[in-house]
This record gives structure tokens, C-alpha cells and sequence, in this order.
């Protein structure tokens, strides 16, 4: 009966691990090194905004976000401090939203015009409606972050994952990855640390 018992146990975490291997490698996206995909999305109000509408910029900082999960809502005033600080420089956040809206509601565009009007955004707010541009990335949470640097007419993916590293309290930021990668591609070097796990709420997809 153990054995049993056992076997099946096993042949269930063998199962799981290959549905979660299968998940992500539907949906492994950008790396650290590649060249991103460019793209052309609805803003809030009511225009298509593309990276190539930006003809001074240096780089982007592309948040995939959303109106509803508590995280993004915890980082919001850091996101919009990030723009403040850096797109002057050549550095502007552009927002991205991918959830599927049958499943959150809260996340269409009506409520986004809505957040970002309230909130004050600086920066672009953008629909994603088919979820092609996250899944292009390989965005899998809100917030999750891509550092994209120009290099010539490409644009080079320098970071990938959390703003800090504290997803609560803004107080209890130690370490900000964000703005440190951005610092050292301003001063033409490669970040030290190109990498850290997004943590927030996971990207509501469409059903297949």
C-alpha cells in the first residue's frame, strides 16, 4: 500500500513539474542580451503609442502592470517616481496592462483612463488587449519590468524582473534594481545585476 501509495505520489509531482515546464516554455519570451520587439499599443487617451515614437529616447522602462492586483497598486507611486526621475534622462516608463478583462474587469480600458487620471500618471498607460506584447516578452506577473537600451536603431534588454526588493513597504527598499541598472547604463555600463525575480500578482490570460 505504501509503495502504492508512493508511486502515485511521485507520478503527480512528475506530472506537475512538467505542466509548469510546459507553461513557461510556451511563454519564455526575452532574455537578458536580446533584442526586444518593438510595438504599438492604446494609450488611455485614446492614441497608439510605439517605442518609436520616441525619437530622443535612450532606452525604456516597459512595467507590465494592472489597476487591480495589490502589488502594482504598492508600487504605483515608485512607478511613477521612476518616470519623474529618469525620462528626462531618456529613460521614460511606458505601462503596458495584459490582463484579460473577462477574468478582471477592473483592468479595461475605461478604469485604466480612469487610475491613471486619478493618479496623475506621467507616463503612458497602454492596452494589451490580445496579450501579444506580454507574451512576447515573457511577462508573467504585475509588476514586471524590462530595462531596454538603445543600441544603434536595437533596442538591447540590459534587466529583467522586480523594481526593488521590497514589494510592500517603500520604507524597507535596501535595493533598487531598477534605477540601478538604468544608472550604470547612463554612465555606459552594463548593469551589475541584470535580473530578479518579478513578485506580484500573475498576468490573467485569456483562456485558449
Amino acid at each position: 500500500m505504501k509503495k502504492s501509495m508512493l508511486l502515485i505520489t511521485g507520478l503527480l509531482v512528475t506530472v506537475a513539474v512538467l505542466f509548469v515546464n510546459a507553461m513557461e516554455s510556451e511563454n519564455d519570451g526575452l532574455e537578458v542580451g536580446d533584442v526586444a520587439t518593438g510595438f504599438e499599443l492604446p494609450n488611455v487617451d485614446g492614441k497608439m503609442v510605439s517605442l518609436d515614437s520616441y525619437k530622443d529616447a535612450k532606452g525604456f522602462v516597459v512595467i507590465f502592470t494592472c489597476n487591480t492586483c495589490p502589488y502594482a497598486k504598492l508600487y504605483e507611486q515608485r512607478i511613477i517616481e521612476l518616470d519623474k526621475k529618469y525620462s528626462g534622462k531618456g529613460f521614460p516608463v511606458i505601462a503596458i496592462n495584459p490582463n484579460d478583462i473577462s477574468k478582471q474587469p477592473g483592468d479595461a480600458m475605461e478604469k485604466m483612463k480612469e487610475r491613471s487620471s486619478a493618479k496623475g500618471y506621467t507616463f503612458p498607460y497602454l492596452r494589451d488587449d490580445e496579450q501579444n506584447v506580454a507574451r512576447a516578452y515573457g511577462a508573467t506577473k504585475t509588476p514586471h519590468v524590462y530595462v531596454l537600451n538603445k543600441e544603434g536603431n536595437k533596442l538591447r534588454v540590459e534587466y529583467i524582473g522586480a523594481i526593488d526588493d521590497s514589494p510592500s513597504e517603500e520604507a524597507d527598499v535596501s535595493k533598487t534594481y531598477v534605477e540601478d541598472a538604468i544608472n550604470a547604463l547612463l554612465d555606459g555600463k552594463k548593469p551589475a545585476v541584470t535580473s530578479k525575480r518579478a513578485i506580484g500578482c500573475t498576468i490573467k490570460w485569456k483562456d485558449a
